[in-house]
């Protein structure tokens, strides 16, 4: 399928060096015994099949009528892809290869949405122009991260009716949704915003019917399995690393794919 390509390339390019020392040191550090489970499988493995709470029906109604399928990532940075060494690393073409390798013969194209440096209202802006003009039959969408630790940001009192409101034009125009809460990482944990934001989530997914992927409790309990937070994380503190990514999208696609059984 013909996929749209990123359109800040130049992003790796420009931090590239930066990118190399965080990849490095990583390196030096992982796990050096060829038979030990990698932070990403730790991850996995801790977490097992993670309910999205949601049937997603009109996805189902789409794989039984062997229509292609359209899954359209909206989010901010850690959807577009910062903190990855690659394009192939960002969690959406991760949960690509994923969905592709337990459904095979599967007509699917994935759309990654991202937009570095976005709120929620920016995302609620877009949901026509970047998420509904490819008719998706699933929207994942990735929310809470910069409202909490960017300058810009901050939880408005009507938030979560903003956030619900949003959900029923998605699902009013033909797509389930997934809510993805925040990131595990330092920049997250050490903002005051992030338990009342995460339980915001929560609420909206389950108030109003939308599936939730709970990014931010996945990387908790791999963490208490033994995998050491700063394998998730990026050299800024902020996004993940590409074991992150890893997890994340396999995570997803399989908490997707056993939605559809």
């Amino acid at each position: 399928c013909n996929k749209p390509r990123p359109a800040h390339r130049n992003w790796f390019a420009q931090i590239g060096p930066l990118v190399l020392c965080g990849m490095l040191a990583t390196s030096l550090s992982s796990r050096s015994m060829a038979n030990e489970p990698s932070v990403a499988q730790i991850c996995l493995g801790a977490n097992g099949q993670m309910p999205l709470r949601s049937v997603l029906p009109r996805t189902r109604a789409a794989l039984k009528a062997r229509q292609p399928l359209t899954i359209v990532a909206l989010g901010s940075s850690s959807t577009r892809g910062v903190g990855a060494s690659s394009w192939a690393a960002t969690y959406p073409e991760v949960m690509e290869r994923e969905l592709m390798r337990l459904r095979p013969g599967i007509q699917l194209r994935i759309v990654n949405a991202g937009r570095n440096g976005e709120t929620i209202p920016g995302q609620l802006a877009r949901l026509d122009s970047d998420v509904l003009a490819y008719a998706p039959a699933l929207v994942i969408w990735q929310l809470g991260a910069n409202d909490v630790v960017m300058p810009w940001g901050g939880m408005p009192e009507d938030l979560a009716a903003s956030v619900s409101t949003g959900i029923r034009h998605l699902k009013a125009a033909g797509a389930d949704v997934v809510l993805m809460d925040m990131q595990r990482t330092p920049f997250i944990t050490g903002a005051t915003q992030t338990p009342a934001m995460l339980a915001l989530i929560t609420r909206v997914a389950t108030e109003t019917g939308a599936g939730h992927f709970p990014r931010f409790a996945m990387f908790e309990r791999a963490e208490a399995a033994g995998a050491e937070p700063w394998a998730f994380t990026s050299w800024d503190g902020l996004h993940n690393s590409d074991a992150g990514y890893d997890c994340t999208g396999r995570a997803l696609a399989r908490a997707i794919h056993a939605a559809l059984k």
